[in-house]
């Protein structure tokens, strides 16, 4: 069984990878592609995709993990798009149970600090937790650490 990940894309995040990129890189190896074309792919979705304060950057993470994982392949005939959708929702409905909802905006609050729901870092290390629980279920030790990292 692997030790988690959720600190170390924390640490991503803390090393100026946007949320998105943070999450999504620390499972590349998983993912069956190279982090600096993860990196790149997703550099768009951070700030709640390209800086919309919409959907988390995290949340999007999870997503493009699901299709990294989850899809065939298969342009000529493509069969796995409905279990992707499905894993993909799954996964925001284990975030928005978690925090109420998977947007940005009402995520970090007006400024940021002081009526946020989620910091974002937070945000980064519940989605790190649930691709773990979701796409590579029982092959990570449960995560069990703080639920916030500075």
């Amino acid at each position: 069984m692997r030790s988690s990940r959720v600190i170390e894309a924390a640490k991503n995040h803390k090393n100026g990878y946007n949320c998105c990129q943070a999450v999504v890189c620390t499972y590349a190896d998983l993912l069956g592609i190279d982090e600096k074309t993860l990196f790149r792919v997703s550099e768009g979705f951070g700030l709640g995709i390209s800086k919309e304060y919409r959907t988390c950057g995290s949340v999007c993470a999870m997503v493009l993990a699901a299709g990294l994982k989850n899809s065939d392949g298969n342009l000529e005939k493509p069969a796995s798009k409905l279990a992707t959708f499905e894993l993909g929702h799954k996964m925001i409905d284990k975030f928005e149970e978690m925090n109420t909802t998977s947007i940005c905006k009402v995520l970090r609050g007006t400024d940021g600090v002081t009526d946020r729901l989620r910091s974002c870092r937070g945000c980064v290390m519940d989605c790190a937790k649930i691709i773990e629980e979701v796409l590579f279920e029982g092959e990570f030790e449960p995560y069990t650490g703080p639920k916030e990292y500075e």
